[in-house]
This record gives structure tokens, C-alpha cells and sequence, in this order.
């Protein structure tokens, strides 16, 4: 496939050029001129958030200079009586109508071309005008151009339309600044139908596929700025068909709800519509609209249908619409409690999220990553999904089938993740050569991607793998049983790694199993290189992308797997409460052999207690001294960062190899599935040892935990037992846990793992699940200490809007651990660099808060759950779900550079070239071709920080089943 066109290389060739051209001028100038520090050139973007009577601000500042800005101070004047109540990511204070904000010792250093954000809270009365100047170090700013104000006004999200019939699409768009709207494209997600140049601004689309639309609107202003709308949701069908309003409704018992019918095209004469339950709960009825009547004249028109729940029973039934000619429509009704509102909640977020025509699923009902597909964290594009994405949508539907009874989608989400996400056998063709007396040959991790390939080394001893045996003696296959990590579902990148194929190509459809992250702790997302997880060498270089990573003499094509251990733990957890939910509605025997998958899952996690290479667990130094484990001695008994097998493509000449990680991160620990797995029979793994391995992981987890929290009450990064990734020694008085070395950021540092608040509230949630289940004594003093600091840094604003933390930063390290007398861990301090309004984390930290006040009775954190809940479902809800606009000031690292070694050469499958000069956008093309790259683009070339809305699947399921926690145990 030939490389699409690239349109920035342009930009970046004519900026070298001109600087080589201008350096001579430069050198005579050195002579004559003393040299002089840089003026400032900034721009500052204020944004605020307005109930009435006070407001919080959001303050960017953006470098627009060529030289860093080390140190900063932010001055503005309000024109009205706004009064300073606190302020966040910086230093902030007023005198008389002059607010003056001091960078913080985290934030004070902006490169050129980047970006940094404060905020603050303030009262007023009157009016609240907005500062006309702002100053950085004296200089004044000149003001970010805003984007415009883009909304798709049509189609109507969820509408369904018959093929070859048109669809309308409609944009308003608004720009700012005095600049002017140019023109409107709009979009079937990635791909452009048409523009318009005049307002109102139109188009009529007659050429949809049937299925699932993603449509946009996107709109340039005459200044260069754009903006694309929020995407609305559509669905083709090939005949004439019933359009019902929505999938899932919820109605209380003794009351009524509506759901509105219309039809997907006009007919040529009337047509009479009748609905009627089909199936499920009897206490739910048809009490008006039986029968419709459409005429050629009002057939678009909706009318509705009412159903009404008797006055005792919960649990649901599916309604269908029907009519002579037309393709039906289903809806199911649950009936839920009088006080339901919270279950109700939990039901409308769902039908959004599983609505097909929103975006949320591929067509073969793989969760992607985002509905958006322009986004880069871990994954580095939205249509991308991970065993993360995976494991929520179990959850998820185990939520679905609590509240209404209905357990098969909870089957069928595991049944769609064993068959794309679990590799099959045909992805692991050669297990059978595993040799567990030495599962795998050492090379060390190296500091940064430009060290690697790091050489392979057969002269350090690797120890032996004990459970091997025992699981093939349980299950009967040498195959592992566990997810892989990441997932390109579109197979955008065009490796075509379908589940049992390696390396179809481009044509391929269906999702591809993908890899990145491979070379050391400092490689952030932005220094990857994608490769393929099955590599027959039929794309990179001559031997693939193996010797990017590794040094050997020769290479074989290979497949290699690697298992997010949290994701795992997670799916096991969702399978939990399934069953317990099941059990309690007497139809466990619905999901056993689901809940018999996950205990199988939980016994192949045990991979990732171990050390990377088997090696025994304490005062481990050395990769030649460290001596080779023998057994469970190489057990950490905690969840590390991974576990990983591989082996040969070629079957007449096979090996294989397994390998788990020598990093624990205090946020992967899961100690209600340890629990689950260990104590809990329907969970218990079939293999001999199995569940006492996790019975002593749910203790030495809990230990974790406290050895690794902080003297405010949050818990630290972790601890390693391989310093470095190479058995290195450590710092001088490094403080250990069982012998592991504490490491405040484990496994990676771009940016450090422990900074994230997300963490700490997904982590702990699941202690206060384990607490609220079992009452552990252990469990209950971690989270006590934990509450406190969580509450002492969330604010709820009087219109229901939040901030809770974002940013962590650390300091000192915990006392070594003594399990019978723990230390105080005075020396071991986080503070709060910023705070954000973040849905998902806010989810998490709510279910925390849910958990824990039921068993604890602790009023604070209940009142706090409920109004993060209340304040997300209040302030943030669009057509999609639940979400916020993020600033994305990191995306300055689109040009960043991928080290490449001197001399290497070969292209990615659509035809991008990966040698010495490539970048993170240089080997991913295809991003220009995303309705949202001109936001990228301009934002490298010194535009605005980019701000996106994003709607990623895990943070919405999260956001559903933290109403539904909250409905069963706190309304």
C-alpha cells in the first residue's frame, strides 16, 4: 500500500532550511550584539465554570516563545468584587481587584511550545466579567484564539433511516475573536462526505452503508482554527423499519414510563404499528399505544407507547414494535424499586453506551477504547481497545443482569472476549516445546529506548516455572488462558493479526492483535514503535521489528503474547458478583460455566506473582548472584505489571517461553479477587495449589498496602525485585518489602506510574470491596487512613460541579517492612499538584466512598459519593454519556522523535517509513487523515492547547455501574 500524503514534512523541511540558510547572519550578530535573554511571548486561555454567586477558573498558559519559561508569575485584574477563596497548581493571591498566581515547584518550568494550567475558586455578586489582560513575568499575553463552537443539529442521535434514503445533516457553527466561519465538513467518522461553505450549513447524505454511523460536523474559522462537534449516532437499515426512542427504559414500581415509535421512512399508504411485551417480566405492561396509526403524512411524527409496572417485582421484559412491511423495533423496560432512582440512572447510561449507533462497539461488539478516534495515552488510537476495555464491559453487563435479570449478555461479553481477546490456539501454536525448568532466556532493561536492542544472555541463570505442570494437568493444554493487552480492532495500522492469522495485512478486517512498550522504564507512548504480536518479518525490517528490541545473533518469526494482570483480576472480580447476583435471583446455573472460565483465567494469573525470570524474591542482586528460584520461592504473591509468553511460528522446530514481571504497582493489586479465587467456591481454581497461592496473595497484598501508604493516607508506587530491570543494585538504603526494593514510580517514568490519581481510586476500590464483603479488620485501616486524605482534598461546589485530586507527587520512601510491628511511614509524604473534574476517576473514587460507607457507616464519604454522582449526572451529561473537555497540552509530542538505531530501516504496513528521522505522527499517518488532526496541526504549528471531549468506554461503564453500586447499597 502506497504512504499516504504527508502534509507536514512540508513545514518541517522548509524550518530546516531556513535555518541553515540564516545561520551565517546569526554568527556575525554574536559579535556586535551582547547577548540577551528571550522576551516572553505567551498566550493565556481563561475558562470558568459560573453557578450564580461564585465560579471556579481554569487558566492555561502556553509558551509561545523559543526558549523555556523557568519560573512564572500570572497577573490579571477582575473589573468586578470577585473575591480569592483557594487556588490549585500554583500560588495564587489578591490584593484589591489584582490576582497575582506564583508556579508551583512542579509546573514552574514551560518549554517552548508548551503549555501549563492553574485554577482557583472565587465568590461575587453582580456580574462576572471575564480579565481583558494577563501578564506572565510583566510581559502581557496576547489571548488564545478559541476555536469555534461546532454542534451537529441533524440528524437526531440515535435516528434510524432506511438505505438510499437521505440523510439530512445540519451544522450551526460560531466562531470567536472576530474571526469568521470559512466552511463546514461533515463526517461518517473518519471519513469525509462533503463541506459546505454558506450558512445554514447543510448536507444530504444518501450513500450510508447499512449498520452503525458515527457523524460529525467540522468547522474552520477565518482565523485557521477548528473544532468538531460532538458525534451523533445513527443507524442504516436496509427496508423500511420501526424506530423506537430508546433501547432500555426504566420504570419504578406502581408507576408509568414512555418510549416513542415513528417510522424510518414514508409510506405509500397507513401503517399501523402495535406493541406488545414478548417476554420477561409479567408485572409490566402496554397501558397505551397498543396501536399506532402512521400516515404517508405523519410518519415521522412520534407518538407513544406507555408502559406501567405493578406495584410489587423488579426485573425486565422486552417490548416489541411491529408492523406489516417494516422491520421491528425492541425496547426492554425493567421495572425497578420506588426509590430507584440510581438503578435508573444505571439503566438509561447503559442503553447509550451499548446503542450501537453510538459508537461505543465495532461491529463485531468489541468495546473500543474511545468513540472518539484521535486520542493517545496508553492505547494511541481510539479505536484501539484493551483487556482493560474488556473486563468493564463484563462488569458492566454482570450490573445489567442484577438489574434486570437477564444473563445472557453477561455469557455473550465473555464468549466475544474469548474469541477475540484470549489468544486461541492457533495464536499459540507452540506451547508444547515450553521447557519449565527454563521458561525463558535473560536480557537485561535498559534505561532508555536509545540503549536498546538489549542483548540476549544465556549465561545468567533463570529459574524454574512450578505451576506449568499443574495447569496442564487441570485444563489439559499447554495454552495459556488469559487475555493479550491491546487490540487494533479496525486493524488501522494494517498488521491484520486476527485471532489464529499472523500478519494478513492492510485488507484484513476485524480487530489485529497488536504490541507496544518494549524498550525500558523512560519509553513513553509517544517513543513507541507498534509492531505486530505474531511477526513473520512480512512488515518493519528485514527481521521484522525483533531486533528494535532485542540483540541476537538470529531471529525467528514468533509469536508473543503480554497479559495486563489488572484486567484479568478485574474480569474475575466482574464474575464475582455476577455470581453472587445470580445466585441471590436463583439463576446461578444461568452463568456457571462463565464463572468457571474466570476461575481458570485467575488460576493462569498467577504467572504475574512471579519474578520476570523465575529468580528468587529478596535481596535479589545481580543477574549472575541472584540465585535461580526453585519453586514458589520466585513468588512475590502480589499482581506485577505483566506477565508475557511467546514462542516459535514454526512447529517442526519449535520453542516456546513464559516470563513474568519483577515490578509490583501498588495500584494492580486486586484483593477482592485474590479473595474471590482463594475463598470463594464457585471461583476456586481447579489446580492443585491454585487457591492457596491466592489466599497468600489476599494477605500479602493487604500488607502491601500498608507498608506502601503514605503518612497523609495515599498509597506509594511500589517495589521491585530486579532494580532497574537488570538485578541491579539499588540506592543505598533503599527500604524493602519481603526483600523487594521500593520503587516510587515502577515499571515506567514517562510520565512516573504513581502520579495519577486514578490509581489510587481503582485500587482502593477494590479494598473496599473486600471490605464490604468480609469486614476484614486489615482492610478497614487502610481505608480509613485513605477516606480521610481522599475527603480532605475533594471540593463540591454549591452547583454540584467537583475537584478531586489529579496529580500526586511524592517524597521520601516507607520504613522497611516488619509485618509484626509496621512502621508509621513518617517519612513518606504525597501532596496534591492538581485537580481535575475527571468522570471516570471521580466513578472510581465514588464506588470507593460506596463500598466502604456501607460496611463502615461512615456518613461523610456516603454524602460524597452521592454528590460526585449526583454532580457528573447534573453538569456533564451529553448524547453520548458523561464527560468533560480535557486540555491535551501533551499532544506538543506528536513530533516527538522515535529513537530508530542509526542505519535501520524498514516501513509499517501502509507503507510509512520507520529509519533514524521518524516520529511518533511520521510512522502514523493515518492521523492526518482524522477530522480532528487540524486541531494538531495548528496547535504544532503555535496554536491553542487542543481541547477534546472524549468518551472512553471504561470511564462511561465505570460511571453506569457507580450508580448501580450506589442504588444497591446506599439508596
Amino acid at each position: 500500500m502506497a504512504p499516504r500524503r504527508r502534509r507536514r514534512t512540508v513545514r518541517r523541511l522548509w524550518t530546516a532550511v531556513t535555518a541553515a540558510l540564516a545561520l551565517p547572519f546569526a554568527m556575525l550578530s554574536v559579535a556586535s550584539t551582547p547577548a540577551q535573554a528571550a522576551a516572553v511571548q505567551c498566550s493565556v486561555d481563561y475558562k470558568t465554570n459560573d453557578w450564580g454567586s461564585g465560579f471556579t477558573t481554569d487558566v492555561t498558559i502556553t509558551n509561545r516563545g523559543t526558549d523555556a519559561i523557568s519560573g512564572w508569575t500570572l497577573t490579571y485584574a477582575y473589573a468586578g468584587n470577585q473575591k480569592l477563596s483557594n487556588g490549585w497548581n500554583g500560588t495564587w493571591s489578591q490584593s484589591g481587584q489584582t490576582v497575582t498566581v506564583n508556579s508551583a515547584s512542579y509546573n514552574g518550568n514551560i518549554a517552548a511550545g508548551a503549555a501549563v494550567s492553574t485554577g482557583a475558586q472565587f465568590t461575587y455578586s453582580g456580574t462576572n466579567a471575564a480579565p481583558k489582560s494577563f501578564a506572565i513575568n510583566g510581559t502581557t499575553c496576547t489571548g488564545a484564539h478559541q476555536p469555534p463552537i461546532t454542534v451537529l443539529t441533524s440528524p437526531a442521535a440515535g435516528a434510524v433511516y432506511t438505505q438510499g434514503n437521505a440523510v439530512p445533516l445540519a451544522a450551526t457553527a460560531a466562531a470567536a475573536d472576530g474571526a469568521t466561519i470559512s466552511k463546514v465538513e461533515f463526517y461518517d467518522n473518519t471519513t469525509l462526505l462533503g463541506t459546505d461553505t454558506t450558512s445554514p450549513y447543510s448536507l444530504s447524505a444518501s450513500s450510508l452503508t447499512v449498520g452503525s454511523h458515527s457523524l460529525l460536523a467540522k468547522a474552520y474559522d477565518s482565523l485557521g482554527a477548528s473544532a468538531e462537534s460532538t458525534p451523533v449516532g445513527i443507524t442504516v437499515v436496509s427496508g423500511p423499519a420501526i424506530v423506537a426512542s430508546a433501547t432500555q427504559l426504566a420504570v419504578q414500581q406502581g408507576e408509568t414510563g414512555t418510549f416513542a415509535v415513528k417510522l424510518s421512512t414514508q409510506p405509500s399508504a397507513n401503517v399501523t404499528v402495535t406493541t406488545a411485551r414478548t417476554g420477561g417480566n409479567s408485572g409490566l405492561s402496554v397501558t397505551g399505544g397498543a396501536s399506532l396509526t402512521f400516515t404517508p403524512s405523519n410518519w415521522n411524527t412520534a407518538q407513544n407507547v406507555t408502559i406501567t409496572a405493578d406495584s410489587s417485582g423488579t426485573g425486565a421484559a422486552t417490548f416489541e414494535s411491529t408492523a406489516t412491511g417494516h422491520a421491528k423495533a425492541s425496547v426492554t423496560v425493567t421495572q425497578i424499586e420506588a426509590a430507584g432512582e440510581y438503578d435508573a440512572r444505571f439503566l438509561e447510561l447503559y442503553g447509550k453506551i451499548t446503542n450501537p449507533a453510538n459508537g461505543y462497539f465495532s461491529p463485531e461488539g468489541i468495546p473500543y477504547h474511545s468513540v472518539e478516534t484521535l486520542i493517545v495515552e496508553a492505547p494511541d488510537h481510539g479505536h484501539e481497545t484493551t483487556s482493560e476495555a474488556y473486563s468493564y464491559l463484563l462488569w458492566l453487563q454482570a450490573m445489567y443482569g442484577k438489574v434486570t435479570g437477564d444473563w445472557t449478555k453477561f455469557n455473550g461479553a465473555w464468549d466475544i472476549m474469548e474469541k477475540y481477546m484470549i489468544p486461541t490456539h492457533a495464536d499459540q501454536p507452540t506451547n508444547s516445546f515450553y521447557n519449565a525448568s527454563k521458561p525463558a532466556t535473560y536480557a537485561p532493561e535498559l534505561d532508555t529506548p536509545n540503549e536498546y536492542p538489549a542483548k540476549l544472555d544465556t549465561g545468567v541463570s533463570v529459574g524454574s516455572d512450578p505451576i506449568a505442570g499443574e495447569l496442564k494437568s487441570a485444563y489439559g493444554t499447554d495454552d495459556v488462558y488469559g487475555m493479550h493487552w491491546l487490540q487494533d480492532v479496525d486493524n488501522v495500522y494494517g498488521y491484520g493479526n486476527a485471532p489464529g492469522k499472523c500478519e494478513a495485512g492492510p485488507t484484513d478486517t476485524g480487530p489485529s492483535y497488536i504490541n507496544t512498550f518494549q524498550r525500558g522504564a523512560q519509553e513513553s507512548v509517544w517513543e513507541t514503535v507498534p509492531q505486530p504480536t505474531c511477526d513473520a518479518f512480512k512488515y518493519g525490517g528485514k527481521n521484522g521489528y525483533l531486533d528494535l528490541f532485542t540483540g541476537d545473533a538470529s531471529y525467528a518469526k514468533q509469536w508473543k503474547f503480554t497479559n495486563a494482570p489488572d484486567a484479568d483480576a478485574r474480569a474475575v472480580q466482574a464474575a464475582y458478583w455476577a455470581d453472587k447476583w445470580a445466585d441471590a435471583q436463583g439463576k446461578g446455573s444461568q452463568i456457571s460455566a462463565t464463572v468457571a472460565k474466570a476461575a481458570k483465567m485467575g488460576d493462569y494469573l498467577r504467572y504475574s506473582m512471579y519474578d520476570k525470570y523465575f529468580k528468587k524474591i529478596g535481596n535479589c542482586v545481580g543477574p549472575t548472584t541472584c540465585a535461580a528460584g526453585t519453586g514458589k520461592d520466585a513468588s512475590m504473591y502480589l499482581m506485577s505489571w505483566y506477565y508475557a509468553w511467546g514462542g516459535a511460528t514454526d512447529t517442526s522446530a519449535g520453542w516456546a517461553w513464559r516470563i513474568g514481571s519483577s515490578h509490583t504497582h501498588g495500584g494492580y493489586q486486586n484483593p477482592m479477587a485474590a479473595y474471590a479465587l482463594s475463598a470463594y467456591a464457585d471461583l476456586k481454581p481447579k489446580s492443585s495449589t491454585g487457591a492457596a497461592d491466592w489466599g497468600t496473595s489476599l494477605t500479602r497484598q493487604i500488607e502491601f498496602y500498608r507498608w506502601l501508604q503514605s503518612n497523609e493516607g495515599a498509597i506509594a508506587g511500589g517495589a521491585t525485585n530486579s532494580w532497574a530491570g537488570r538485578y541491579a543494585t539499588p540506592p543505598a538504603g533503599k527500604s524493602t518489602f519481603y526483600g523487594m526494593y521500593y520503587d516510587q514510580q515502577p515499571v515506567y517514568h514517562d510520565p512516573p506510574s504513581n502520579q495519577w490519581f486514578g490509581f489510587q481510586a481503582w485500587s482502593m476500590e477494590r479494598v473496599a470491596e473486600y471490605y464490604q464483603q468480609t469486614g476484614n479488620a486489615a482492610a478497614k485501616t487502610v481505608l480509613d487512613k485513605w477516606v480521610d486524605w481522599a475527603l480532605d482534598h475533594t471540593t463540591i461546589n454549591p452547583d454540584g460541579t467537583y475537584q478531586i485530586p489529579s496529580t500526586l507527587q511524592w517524597s521520601g520512601q516507607p520504613d522497611t517492612w516488619n509485618a509484626s510491628s509496621p512502621g508509621s511511614n513518617s517519612g513518606l509524604h504525597v501532596t496534591v499538584a492538581d485537580y481535575t473534574n475527571d468522570v471516570g476517576v471521580a466513578a472510581a473514587y465514588a464506588k470507593t466512598l460506596t463500598y466502604y460507607a456501607d460496611r463502615s457507616g461512615d456518613t461523610a464519604a456516603a454524602t460524597t459519593a452521592k454528590a460526585l454522582l449526583d454532580g457528573m449526572w447534573d453538569n456533564h451529561q451529553d448524547a453520548l454519556g458523561i464527560a468533560v473537555p480535557e486540555n491535551r497540552a501533551d499532544y506538543n509530542r506528536f513530533d516527538d522523535g522515535v529513537y530508530i538505531p542509526s542505519g535501520w530501516t524498514g516501513t509499517m504496513p501502509n507503507g510509512d517509513a520507520i529509519n533514524s528521522s521518524s516520529t511518533f505522527d511520521s510512522i502514523r499517518s493515518f492521523y492526518e487523515d482524522d477530522p480532528a488532526w487540524s486541531k494538531i496541526e495548528a496547535y504544532l504549528a503555535g496554536g491553542a492547547v487542543p481541547s477534546f471531549t472524549y468518551h472512553r468506554f471504561w470511564a462511561q461503564a465505570d460511571i453506569a455501574l457507580a450508580m448501580g453500586s450506589y442504588a444497591e447499597l446506599l439508596e
